[in-house]
């Protein structure tokens, strides 16, 4: 053996020559640093089973571990933001538009707004109040019979089917749909008595849509939308003469102002009586419009702009979880359950969700109509009533094709 020439790089290298074949000898401080480099890396393929997905989100974890946190953070400000909002819309209604609606709509219509609106009014805050006040349910922390399909790493304990673990509330949900930062919540299915302050509820709650709050979720998007419909298409009218008010007081605010006239006598007719200094000046005469008006006439531009927007964005979520109801499945249902139907596919194989009873009984079993009835009270009146099974066990398509005979 002998060292190598060369400078101090080249002689950290030792070069052996033993049984016939040549060997580089690397400093231990480096071949540590590249063994625990390669362990690394190969922990991001622990298994065979592991895909690209693993890798990406081991990859993208710090991005999701501040988005989580954040949502958390932000979740009360995101629910005090609806109550504002929310109450400045049903202000501008009761201070501006009903007045107007009192004095020229004809006495039957006068009805239809005051029933309507109402109602409607009743069925929103009603169904927020139960959304953001009801857990969704958690899975059982303790020994049970309750049977369960895989096993949470993050909480330690057995999940049933169609549970799924929720970041940002740090916890399982038991039908977990997603988590809604406008109700500080995640949807669920679990249902609870009303509590004595509904600004305390809408406050300091976090948790997620669920098994047991599922309904409460979706019939506050349903009626929201429809009241902002119903904002933009009877309010439509008062928009466009409230924005050309808007446009005449701006040019009338936009006239210059009358010239100086000085240096001249008393001119009957020209010059006021009261110019007896020689010096006077014609202004435009003041504005025949007050403040009042304008705040009256942005008011009704605030309220016509922000419902139209909202009726078109919640509109659109409200029809993709109808979607997801008519098929039986929840939003994280729908993407594994696409992943599923592709991996069976490469096979030649039919994948079936096993929670689809048929369109029609889906919204049986989730809206909780058991009689005809229920149309009525449970759908267009507000109702408690706890939702279909204990999210724990499920029955299976199957076993049970018509769950709900009505």
């Amino acid at each position: 053996m002998r060292l190598c020439p060369g400078g101090p790089v080249v002689r950290c290298v030792r070069v052996c020559c033993g049984r016939g074949r040549w060997r580089v000898c690397i400093p231990k401080c480096v071949r540590s640093t590249w063994a625990y480099t390669h362990l690394l890396a190969r922990s991001l393929c622990y298994n065979t089973l592991t895909n690209w997905d693993t890798v990406n989100d081991t990859l993208f974890e710090p991005v999701f571990w501040t988005a989580d946190r954040l949502t958390r953070l932000f979740g009360q400000v995101f629910v005090c933001l609806v109550v504002v909002l929310t109450s400045s819309i049903v202000l501008i209604a009761y201070m501006v538009l009903l007045p107007l609606v009192l004095h020229t709509y004809a006495p039957w219509w006068i009805v239809w707004h005051l029933c309507y609106g109402h109602w409607n009014l009743v069925m929103i805050a009603f169904h927020y109040y139960k959304a953001t006040r009801t857990p969704p349910g958690h899975p059982p922390t303790t020994k049970s019979e309750v049977p369960f399909v895989s096993f949470c790493k993050k909480c330690v304990t057995p999940k049933p089917a169609r549970t799924h673990h929720c970041g940002i509330c740090n916890t399982c949900i038991l039908k977990m749909d997603h988590h809604c930062p406008w109700l500080n919540n995640c949807v669920c299915v679990r249902q609870m008595y009303f509590s004595l302050s509904v600004c305390v509820c809408v406050a300091w709650l976090n948790n997620c849509v669920g098994h047991f709050n599922h309904r409460y979720f979706f019939s506050f998007c349903v009626f929201l939308t429809l009241g902002c419909v119903y904002c933009s298409i009877s309010g439509r009218n008062l928009f466009i003469d409230a924005y050309s008010a808007i446009e005449r007081f701006k040019a009338l605010e936009a006239e210059p102002a009358g010239v100086p006239v000085k240096g001249v006598g008393l001119l009957i007719g020209i010059v006021p009586p009261e110019a007896v200094n020689g010096q006077s000046s014609f202004q435009t005469p003041p504005p025949t419009f007050t403040l009042k008006d304008k705040l009256l006439n942005k008011s009704i531009i605030y309220m016509w702009v922000l419902t139209s927007t909202v009726a078109v964005a919640l509109g659109g979520l409200t029809l993709w979880h109808a979607m997801l109801i008519s098929r039986g499945e929840t939003s994280i249902e729908r993407h594994l359950n696409k992943k599923e139907r592709t991996r069976l596919a490469k096979r030649n194989r039919v994948y079936k969700n096993p929670f689809h009873y048929g369109c029609f009984n889906n919204w049986k079993l989730f809206l909780g109509v058991e009689k005809r009835s229920h149309w009525i009270t449970r759908v267009l009146l507000p109702s408690g009533h706890a939702p279909y099974g204990d999210g724990l066990t499920w029955d299976f398509y199957p076993h049970r094709k018509e769950p709900l005979p009505v």
